[in-house]
């Protein structure tokens, strides 16, 4: 399953590639609004950054707007992908942009009928949003899979991309569940790499090989002088033994 960053900041999406951890990123309104920069430059500037779909959101209500504004959003890099609310003019729109060739992620799907509707209407990606079902007593990850099943069915080639994602659970979840993507914002992705044994384990390895006497850690202390690969050179060869 492929994760995306859902954020416009570009220290968090530096911090992320750095990890070698995502695969794209999503932004929105709020997000970019967020940011307090223009909006062309801080899109270009993430677009630089990220080798991988990038989802600009529309802010018109109208199928019209929404393909002038995707329009010039496509222009931007091929990277970008068009974010349409899932709404009547919504669908419109992404059959509009899907039939240019524009790649178009539907978001703010709450529904199976709604998932289906974007599927039927070309779309490129459908953002249904678990964590506000779950807000509201209602079991976000069931959606994913009844979409994954209606998807399956009728061989959709419309990819799920879960989010509003608010903890790690939701992540594996959507991972067994088979989604396409996750798009995480910067808590939830620096919480995966987090687990406590992880720490106490590493803090006892490093305790026991600060008990080894100076001389047997001389190679430790010449990677900082760039001589161990040398010395590792001068060192006899080791040699297989085959019993």
């Amino acid at each position: 399953m492929k994760l995306f960053l859902d954020s416009a900041n570009l220290k968090e999406i530096d911090e992320a590639l750095r990890w070698g951890a995502i695969d794209g990123v999503t932004t929105n309104p709020s997000l970019v609004a967020k940011e307090q920069r223009d909006f062309l430059p801080l899109i270009q500037e993430i677009c630089r950054r990220v080798n991988g779909p990038i989802s600009v959101e529309t802010i018109s209500r109208d199928a019209e707007g929404m393909c002038a504004e995707g329009r010039a959003f496509a222009h931007i890099h091929p990277n970008v992908v068009v974010k349409c609310p899932l709404t009547k003019e919504g669908l419109n729109a992404t059959r509009r942009l899907s039939s240019e060739k524009i790649r178009v992620n539907v978001t703010l799907c709450f529904s199976a009928t709604q998932a289906l509707l974007a599927a039927k209407a070309g779309a490129t990606f459908i953002s249904p949003f678990i964590g506000r079902l779950d807000d509201i007593s209602q079991d976000g990850m069931f959606l994913i899979r009844q979409i994954k099943a209606i998807y399956t069915n009728y061989r959709f080639s419309t990819q799920i991309l879960v989010a509003s994602v608010r903890h790690p659970l939701h992540v594996v979840e959507a991972a067994t569940i088979g989604a396409d993507i996750a798009t995480l914002p910067f808590s939830v992705l620096e919480a995966l790499v987090k687990h406590p044994l992880t720490d106490i384990g590493l803090d006892r390895f490093l305790k026991d090989w600060d008990k080894l006497p100076e001389s047997a850690r001389r190679w430790q202390q010449q990677l900082s002088t760039g001589s161990a690969a040398q010395s590792m050179r001068a060192s006899p060869t080791v040699e297989r033994v085959v019993s």
